[in-house]
């Protein structure tokens, strides 16, 4: 099969520039004199001039935490949803699709709540341990 493969013969050739009198030759496109008629000439890709380029001419605010930690979050609506189990892990989470688990997972309360579930999880936010305790359920920090 993939030796009864034939080119197609519709495949342009590369234009030759600087070669001669004709078309593309002599100053090869780049036009007389200047910065970018020059080899190795041109100017960096945010480059204005010579003016204070607009990233240093923007304000900055803030503080950027660079040892935060990143949760996979999932809403205690999210759990009500999921039938046939009263043992609600990571793992099984994983199978069902909520969650990649790449990065340690919090469960918030954002949601209604009322199955009497056992979930483990990293973190818990105080709303949905409340929710989850008072439908009967568990909580475990693994």
């Amino acid at each position: 099969m993939l030796n009864e493969l034939i080119t197609t013969k519709n495949k342009k050739n590369k234009t030759r520039v600087g070669r001669g009198p004709g078309s593309k030759g002599k100053t090869a496109g780049r036009g007389h004199k200047g910065q970018n008629s020059r080899s190795g000439g041109g100017v960096p890709i945010l480059f204005e001039g010579g003016q204070s380029n607009f990233v240093l001419r923007t304000p900055k605010r803030g503080f950027k935490n660079y040892n935060r930690k990143e949760f996979e979050i999932l809403n205690v609506g999210t759990l009500n949803k999921i039938e046939n189990t009263d043992k609600i892990d990571i793992e099984s989470l994983i199978k069902l699709g909520l969650i990649e688990g790449k990065k340690p997972l919090k469960i918030l309360g954002n949601g209604d709540f009322n199955k009497k579930y056992e979930i483990s999880a990293n973190h818990f936010s105080k709303s949905a341990t409340a929710k989850i305790e008072s439908a009967g359920g568990s909580i475990k920090i693994v």
